[in-house]
């Protein structure tokens, strides 16, 4: 299900049917349908069912087509054609091929063809695209010039086009009406170039927000504001960190140390992802993740374990990990032109402590951790640890291998 950032962005289903029907598949049934309100006179069409067949091919060209481009899939081709094709079938069946007498029945497709192909043009060449747009919009203003010849021929008898066009105002409309589809290709162009570099930027924005705050928390940001605002809150923080990592980085090249840090955030990025952490922070060989719940902390401590075991240990290293829950002051800190999303609290300094002495593949959890979990999974090894800016000691448990990990290497 697409998230909120991404309706925002690119629409919905919705709103790209709604789209196609309003720029495209729309135009020519609207055109024919005053024409035939004239022609006919409202007492008749409004009671026949041509005009009903025509609403529906309508309907169903953008419905079809405005989900085909949410999906990713162009035919412009093949998408202009649905509602004559419907259309055509719809009134064959109801007055036989009679209906293809009508010289504006015959326009729905002579229209429908060249501005799919001028589409289909338009998707294949960069280069021509300006030019074949344009050209599109003129086709399309040309609907209502045809539509209005069309009605001018049923009303009155002309002997040919050169004698339609010796009439003054017949005349103008002839010429204006190409030239304001002009313009309004003009605009579009510029409105279409201006959207583009608009969603380009929107689509970086969006990259580097999910990276300053991941994804879980732009979105509640994006669909609350105020979510972003200094809060406290129960929370439960993860950290990890390499043991010895400072003495293996001295014997290494820079790109070599650089090569592992990525590759061991790699090996957590699936993590944080798949337990939707609250809130990601990556700092040298130091991952700290915060959620929800105790529950969550544990589970994705395990999962931080079994999946940079492998990845340490063919360089001889091990990481150590830390469990705590319990209040902090969450959101926006800093200065009005510089500020981070961030937590404090004594509860942050507790789980960064716990890490702090946890041996090398060994995960510590917290007295608060191991009463949110109910004691499970039993069996648990408590310790008793004095640590920095503790005057108490603290009680924490060690988390055992469960029997898929894999063991660290000796």
């Amino acid at each position: 299900m697409p998230s909120i950032l991404d309706r925002r962005i690119k629409g919905t289903p919705g709103g790209a049917v709604l789209h196609e029907l309003y720029s495209n598949s729309a135009h020519f049934p609207l055109a024919n349908i005053f024409l035939e309100l004239l022609l006919r006179g409202p007492g008749e069409y409004l009671f026949a069912l041509d005009l009903y067949f025509l609403v529906a091919a309508a309907l169903i060209q953008a419905m079809l087509v405005g989900r085909w481009e949410m999906g990713g899939t162009t035919r412009p081709l093949l998408g202009n054609l649905i509602g004559p094709a419907v259309y055509s079938c719809a009134e064959f069946i109801a007055e036989g091929p009679e209906f293809l007498l009508h010289a504006n029945h015959l326009a729905y497709w002579g229209f429908a063809l060249s501005i799919g192909l001028l589409q289909w043009l338009q998707a294949r060449s960069i280069r021509l695209r300006p030019p074949l747009l344009l050209l599109e919009h003129v086709i399309r203003t040309c609907i209502v010039l045809v539509m209005y010849v069309i009605l001018e021929f049923s009303i009155d008898d002309y002997s040919g086009l050169a004698a339609f066009l010796n009439d003054a105002p017949h005349a103008f409309v002839a010429m204006v009406l190409p030239l304001l589809g002009l313009i309004v290709g003009l605009a579009h162009l510029n409105s279409a170039r201006y959207l583009q570099t608009l969603r380009q930027t929107t689509e970086q924005l969006r990259q580097y927000s999910e990276w300053l705050f991941g994804k879980e928390l732009l979105q509640m940001a994006v669909s609350d504001p105020q979510a972003l605002s200094l809060a406290r809150h129960e929370r439960a923080m993860v950290f990890m960190d390499i043991r010895g990592f400072t003495a293996w980085s001295e014997m290494r090249a820079p790109e070599e140390v650089v090569e592992l840090i990525n590759a061991y955030y790699a090996a957590c990025e699936p993590v944080w992802r798949d337990f939707q952490a609250i809130k990601v922070k990556l700092t040298a060989d130091e991952v700290m993740l915060v959620f929800g719940s105790a529950q969550q902390a544990v589970d994705a401590a395990l999962a931080l374990r079994s999946a940079t075991l492998p990845l340490l240990g063919r360089a001889g290293l091990t990481a150590g990990c830390g469990v705590h829950y319990g209040p902090v002051v969450e959101g926006l800190m800093g200065t009005e032109e510089r500020r981070s999303y961030d937590l404090l609290g004594d509860s942050v300094n507790t789980a960064k402590r716990l890490c702090d002495a946890a041996g090398g593949s060994e995960i510590l959890i917290s007295q608060a951790v191991y009463q949110q979990i109910g004691g499970r999974p039993s069996g648990l090894q408590q310790r008793s640890l004095q640590v920095k800016g503790k005057q108490q000691p603290l009680t924490a448990y060690t988390l055992p291998f469960s029997p898929r990990e894999q063991q660290p290497f000796a």
